[in-house]
């Protein structure tokens, strides 16, 4: 049985369109909102939250990924990644070792539980975008994929 919310429906809730683009402004928010919903509530009880499923998801697809780097594939400041990066390291989540090569930077991976809370939020978002994709049909999906990858390219 489909899950519904309060939330689900407002991107057909007659809002004032402003723009022509305002219809797919509000698709983008309120689908990433729903493809992140149940991922967003498993975090949370974890006690973790969407900024640390950024950082578990990128550094285990880049084991060993160093500090700098993280923050640049992040897009974010040293500042606004110190919080979350501590708590995950203090929950074993992340192990931090100096590099072999660059001994003032760090390098971050993955531990066992660090891995399973990762695998397990980023499969809520996979099984939503693949019911959406099985819905919508393959040139559908296709389309979409070609419309992220132009909005993304704007990094």
């Amino acid at each position: 049985m489909a899950k519904t919310s309060q939330a689900a429906g407002l991107h057909r809730a007659s809002l004032t369109k402003l723009h022509d683009l305002d219809a797919a402004l509000e698709l983008m928010y309120y689908g990433w909102r729903g493809m992140t919903l149940e991922a967003d509530a498993y975090l949370a009880q974890q006690g973790l939250s969407r900024p640390h499923h950024r950082i578990l998801y990128v550094v285990a697809r880049r084991p060993d990924i160093a500090i700098g780097a993280l923050i640049e594939t992040l897009g974010i400041s040293k500042q606004a990644l110190n919080r979350p990066l501590k708590l995950l390291l203090e929950r074993k989540l992340l192990t931090s070792q100096r590099s072999p090569e660059q001994h003032r930077s760090k390098l971050l991976r993955l531990t066992v539980a660090g891995q399973r809370i990762e695998q397990r939020a980023s499969d809520h978002e996979r099984k939503v975008l693949r019911e959406a994709f099985d819905r919508a049909g393959a040139s559908e999906a296709a389309a979409w994929m070609a419309v992220m990858e132009a909005i993304a390219d704007n990094n």
